[in-house]
């Protein structure tokens, strides 16, 4: 469960200006059902360029409601020009912080915001960096412009950090590769592998490891010694062993050849497994 602070919750459970403005003058989408988050932002800017009225449609988490909430009670009363000042860290701030895993919801207030102020300008729908974009991440329709903006504006130093602010390769994770080599540009660094986050390995995953592992290295080395081992669970990164014939028989080298295993395991599966006995 994600450790939201009582803004948010305030925010999801009584979102204010809720729902459509009927004489709206300057209208901002962004994101897509298909994503999973999508905003419709309006707004009420009289002659003066003052911001008289706001609402918005969002269909996404607690998070992109709450976003979208407070964006709208910060606007009210601003210039246009004052309000294009606000940042998504300015969102996200106002709601006493997200998750990490949750500021592209911020990220997307600030965009709907944009896109609403410079249609009442009549300049194009996309901003300009967008329109010369390319496209990086296929299932959520990111950018390498929009990309490089969130590496620039938050500061962000890892792939990770970039899926949380975009979005971008939370998916099929096929452009983790290029979001890292646009990291490294950003960073002025050689591309390292590191920047992109190692894929986590499933349970089910760690368990055909483990069973291979166990078949072609560990069960040999024990067979030479009249000894066995069945497998009898991997729980995350505990796997529970039964030690068989010798190896069952003789009490005093159970704790080197649990040893052992966990060894093996350890260089062929994950470094920080740790092996029990039943």
């Amino acid at each position: 469960m994600w450790d939201y602070s009582k803004e948010v919750h305030d925010h999801f459970l009584h979102p204010h200006n809720a729902g459509p403005l009927e004489d709206a003058n300057a209208i901002g989408e962004v994101g897509s059902l298909a994503c999973g988050d999508a905003l419709k932002l309006y707004l009420k800017i009289d002659a003066d360029g003052v911001i008289e009225k706001a609402g918005f449609e969002t269909f996404g988490c607690a998070s992109a409601i709450a976003s979208s909430s407070v964006l709208t009670d910060m606007i009210l009363g601003m210039k246009v020009d004052d309000a294009l000042k606000l940042t998504n860290k300015d969102i996200a701030n106002a709601l006493g912080g997200l998750p990490k895993q949750k500021m592209h919801c911020s990220v997307m207030g600030q965009e709907a915001l944009e896109a609403a102020i410079r249609q009442w300008k009549g300049e194009p729908p996309v901003p300009h960096a967008h329109e010369e974009g390319k496209l990086v991440c296929k299932c959520f329709g990111v950018t390498d412009a929009q990309i490089q903006r969130a590496i620039r504006e938050n500061g962000l130093k890892t792939v990770e950090e970039i899926t949380h602010y975009t979005k971008a390769g939370g998916a099929c994770g096929d452009c983790l590769d290029e979001i890292a080599e646009i990291l490294a540009a950003e960073l002025r660094q050689k591309p390292l592998t590191e920047l992109r986050p190692k894929p986590r390995m499933t349970n089910v995953q760690r368990m055909q490891q483990v069973l291979k592992t166990i078949e072609e290295e560990i069960r040999p080395k024990l067979a030479e010694d009249g000894g066995d081992i069945e497998l009898v669970d991997v729980d995350g990164k505990r796997v529970i062993v039964s030690l068989r014939g010798r190896c069952a028989q003789c009490r005093s080298s159970e704790v080197t050849i649990r040893n052992l295993v966990e060894r093996l395991l350890r260089e062929h599966v994950e470094p920080d497994i740790v092996v029990e006995e039943a």
